[in-house]
């Protein structure tokens, strides 16, 4: 690019830089003004209300005002963080005001547009910067030069793009501009890609490439599957989605209707910032252990990465047949034949008690639940027993409200406690006033029974699970191991402890009987890391949220935990199970976050590793350092974590499981300052990390120290997976330590995608 152009270019971004600055300071004015508002609200909020409230008109004029005051905080307060949002995103384009230009002849008429990561506009309401999911920015993304098109919400509009310009603006400088006919070229994704890892993944509006940009901008299907490569910025496209989307229907939606499930909490922590940086809220997010964890009250559900870890130490063949039934769709539907032929006899309805007395029976709620119509639905005949013992209920009510006792207790009341239960009601008569306190502290007596009702605890879900595990026997297991399992399922719930693996099928069959369970307020429901879940639980997640559009992403080669016992085409599987929604499968075959020797050597542990494209970032071949002792293969770790720090901030030890971790971090941490993470951690601290592959999945580091690749270690089919796992987290160096010869994965690969040097084998240790 010549200099007169970057000159040219540098002027604009100046002028528009001084404008934000100044918008800035008017924004800073009025947060001031609006701060000295709440200050003097807040000062005068205790005068305005403080009147007599020994009258009945006194203490009505008292709410009003108080109501009145509250609302007066609550603007002010509203006001405040409306312009500190604003300062916030003018601070972002006061440093970067833009990434983009396009120039399009549109009827005729040619105009320039800059695209930024939000909109702008001057004082005489002309357009400085377009925000990036405006429907013509994505000329910028999806446009090569020449005759283009984009949507709006009146159609497809055609234009012709005459020229795409792209920016690398630091602190109001450009650093450099070149223009392209690509959707982000070399130069731009060379700089950002070199970086270092930071402690938050970035939002990447940038550098979103036209595969990226099908999968942010898609509004037509209700299930969108994105089947990407390790380090494709398939997460980082569903960030920028959700930010899309919110965009896009910002009348009809907001953040608190949409869920992320994430694949643990430290992942939840490292995303946390990519929305703020946009503008918008953070959605909720929520493990899959947080999600069961809400929906067993009292019980310690098995997480993901407790059964890993106990998968590693014994994992029969018949124990695999059993899951893998269990976590089928096919079990799913047992359980809807289950409830379609189960007859009122079988539920296992439970009495309900009152201070030690039976106040209804299991018999008396059995007998009503015979008597609904046999063709009616269980959640239907379920919610009819529900409503007819809550109607005996208030009647008993009514009945006891005439009790000798309770006349004694309204005798007694205080004053505060009678106007407590009075407040504002008006009454014809003497006896009727009796009759409505009376019937209130009847019902404030009884009401732990209503909850009882009202939380259906008069049907023990538990021991009906176990009626239908009876009924659903697994034909190529032999009975003895079917009824010793669900004997250890009544021993675990004893513990109050649940099998994952129950979790989904328990839940369906609860939500199915009792016709609860669902949130019909959430619109968009988003899974990263799809082939860790279920088809059993998936089911359930989308019966849960039943008004919600899916959007899944994952990668099956990442398949740490099931690969090892399931065996099934999985993307199909899902659309088995999604069959009657519209659906649309992208799948994403280029990796962007390691160099291209650590992505073609991942590549190569995958028999369809060819499939994997490598973006073209040069950098250092794997390692990979044999010794012949623990003890040498510490002093090896030792020795790279050293060199490595001098030219990265975060090396990232990744070992098999949690066990090996803890036992490394022990011996690692008299050498060299190290962190040990467990799932419980939120954060990612700089320097060492020592943590099991499971709990790095969607994250990345500067460099990658794979522990004990030997085949002692990694000699299973599943293994294959954890070992393109945790070479796929690299970014810009990957050293392999085997104590013992390596593993055959690694053996197989040619040997010149490998560095062996020399200097680092066990022979040249001091």
């Amino acid at each position: 690019m010549d200099a007169e152009t970057k000159q040219q270019e540098q002027a604009r971004v100046t002028a528009v830089v001084e404008k934000i600055e100044q918008r800035l300071h008017d924004k800073n004015v009025q947060l001031e003004q609006a701060q000295r508002e709440t200050t003097s609200i807040d000062r005068n909020y205790g005068d305005n209300t403080r009147v007599n409230i020994a009258e009945v008109d006194d203490r009505i004029e008292t709410n009003a005002a108080v109501q009145q005051q509250k609302q007066l905080v609550a603007r002010t307060v509203e006001n405040e963080t409306i312009l500190k949002q604003q300062m916030k995103q003018l601070e972002d384009l006061q440093q970067s005001p833009y990434f983009g230009r396009i120039d399009i002849d549109e009827d005729g008429e040619r105009d320039t547009l800059y695209i930024g990561t939000a909109s702008f506009i001057d004082a005489k309401q002309n357009f400085l910067i377009y925000d990036w999911r405006a429907p013509i920015s994505g000329i910028y993304y999806n446009g090569t030069l020449g005759q283009v098109s984009y949507e709006t919400p009146n159609g497809s509009v055609q234009a012709e793009l005459l020229k795409k310009r792209q920016f690398l603006i630091e602190q109001g400088k450009i650093e450099n501009l070149f223009d392209t006919n690509e959707t982000v070229g070399d130069s731009m994704l060379q700089h950002v890609l070199g970086a270092d890892s930071d402690e938050y993944m970035q939002n990447i509006v940038a550098t979103i490439q036209q595969e990226q940009n099908d999968i942010i901008r898609d509004t037509k299907h209700d299930i969108l599957i994105v089947q990407g490569v390790a380090g494709s910025g398939k997460t980082s496209a569903i960030l920028q989605r959700i930010a899309f989307l919110l965009y896009h229907s910002r009348e009809s939606l907001n953040s608190e209707q949409m869920i992320l499930f994430s694949p643990n909490r430290l992942f939840s922590h490292y995303i946390s910032e990519v929305l703020p940086s946009l503008g918008e809220k953070n959605m909720r997010q929520v493990t899959l252990a947080e999600f069961l964890g809400q929906r067993f009250s009292g019980l310690h559900v098995e997480t993901l990465f407790e059964r890993y870890e106990q998968d590693q130490l014994s994992f029969p063949t018949a124990a695999q047949k059993i899951r893998r039934y269990k976590e089928s769709r096919a079990y799913l539907e047992v359980v809807e034949r289950y409830l379609k032929q189960t007859q009122p006899q079988q539920l296992a309805f439970t009495s309900v008690y009152f201070e030690g007395r039976t106040f209804f029976t299991k018999d008396e709620i059995a007998k009503i639940y015979a008597q609904q119509p046999v063709n009616m639905l269980a959640a239907d005949k379920f919610l009819a027993t529900k409503n007819t013992l809550i109607k005996r209920l208030k009647r008993r009510i009514h009945e006891e409200a005439k009790a000798d006792w309770v006349a004694a207790e309204v005798d007694m009341l205080s004053e505060d406690r009678y106007r407590s239960i009075v407040g504002t009601q008006r009454f014809a008569t003497g006896d009727d006033e009796f009759r409505f306190i009376a019937e209130k502290l009847v019902r404030d007596r009884l009401a732990i029974v209503y909850d009882a009702l009202y939380n259906d605890y008069f049907i023990d879900i538990y021991e009906q699970y176990a009626d239908f595990m009876q009924q659903a026997t697994l034909t190529d297991v032999a009975p003895a191991i079917w009824q010793a399992m669900i004997a250890s399922y009544r021993q675990q719930i004893e513990r109050h402890q649940l099998r994952l693996e129950d979790a989904a099928p328990l839940l369906y069959l609860r939500d199915r009987l009792t016709g609860s369970g669902q949130n019909h307020a959430m619109q968009h429901l988003f899974i990263d890391e799809m082939q860790d879940y279920t088809m059993a639980q998936l089911t359930y997640i989308k019966h849960a949220f039943p008004r919600a559009k899916l959007t899944l992403l994952g990668d099956r080669a990442q398949d740490l935990f099931t690969a090892h016992y399931q065996q099934h085409d999985f993307i199909a599987a899902l659309t088995t199970i999604f069959h009657t929604h519209s659906i649309n499968l992208i799948t994403l075959n280029k990796s962007y976050r390691s160099t291209y020797p650590i992505t073609t050597f991942a590549a190569a542990l995958l028999p369809a590793g060819n499939e994997i494209e490598a973006f073209t970032r040069d950098g250092h071949k794997p390692v990979l350092i044999t010794t012949d002792s623990d003890a040498l293969s510490l002093q090896q770790i030792t020795q790279q974590c050293r060199r490595l720090l001098l030219q990265h901030e975060t090396v990232a030890i990744l070992t098999k499981d949690q066990a090996t971790s803890a036992q490394l971090f022990a011996r690692l941490k008299l050498d060299v300052e190290t962190t040990l993470l467990t799932d419980a951690d939120r954060a990612l601290p700089k320097g060492v990390l020592i943590l099991p592959i499971y709990l790095a999945k969607g994250l990345e580091f500067d460099a990658i120290i794979a522990f004990d690749v030997s085949a002692v270690h990694f000699n299973a089919a599943g293994d294959r997976d954890i070992l393109y796992t945790i070479a796929s987290r690299a970014m810009h160096e990957l050293v392999l330590v085997s104590t013992g010869t390596p593993c055959r994965f690694i053996s197989e690969i040619p040997a010149e995608m490998l560095e062996q040097d020399a200097a680092l084998t066990t022979t040249e240790l001091p």
